[in-house]
């Protein structure tokens, strides 16, 4: 499979879609990013999306879930996304969506899963539990996405030493770039057929 299509889910900055975008616009990447969707309107995703001349929605997600996941369903399909990319989107998917999807939906999370994954288990709130418990190594993994927070099948993880002088600032810092990187690598495994659709 080459030039895949790529849509994104980011509640907020959405630093991996950002990083892979990057990776698409200088040619290093064979994909294509087709959308981003956010729950947010004032998501920085989403200005970002604009700015580079990315299709971009918001879809609010707080009152009517089911109606949300028709929306997100339908956007997804209308933009013919192959693929579904969470980039730090703290919302659950709704049934529609994950089974049109199936296989095709991968999150990061910036943990080694599944310690440290699950309700209130994002961003800073992973760091700071992994200090708390004095861990040697922690990290990020890719897995689909399923009906239960950061439950799916992994696929790829990348380890991260937790230093002696860290904090949740520079560990968020070193997980957030092996995030990025190992979501590229990922990615262009897909590409390249090395790991083909659905997973």
């Amino acid at each position: 499979m080459t030039n895949i299509r790529i849509a994104f889910l980011a509640s907020n900055k959405g630093s991996s879609f950002r990083a892979i975008s990057d990776e698409i616009y200088t040619g290093n990447l064979d994909a294509t990013a087709v959308l981003v969707v956010s729950n947010k309107s004032d998501s920085t995703a989403l200005a970002y999306a604009e700015a580079q001349g990315i299709p971009n929605m918001h879809i609010p997600t707080k009152d009517v879930e089911e109606e949300a996941d028709r929306k997100l369903y339908s956007a997804l399909t209308k933009a013919e996304a192959e693929l579904v990319v969470l980039s730090g989107y703290l919302r659950k998917l709704g049934p529609l969506t994950l089974t049109s999807f199936e296989g095709r939906i991968l999150n990061v999370h910036p943990a080694l899963l599944p310690q440290y994954g699950g309700k209130g288990m994002y961003g800073r709130n992973v760091h700071q539990a992994v200090l708390k418990n004095r861990e040697h190594v922690t990290g990020a993994t890719i897995h689909l996405v399923d009906a239960e927070y950061d439950h799916g099948r992994t696929i790829a993880i990348a380890e991260v030493a937790v230093l002696a002088s860290d904090d949740i600032t520079s560990i968020e810092r070193r997980v957030m770039q092996a995030e990025s990187k190992l979501l590229i690598e990922t990615i262009r495994e897909i590409t390249t057929g090395n790991l083909p659709l659905p997973l």
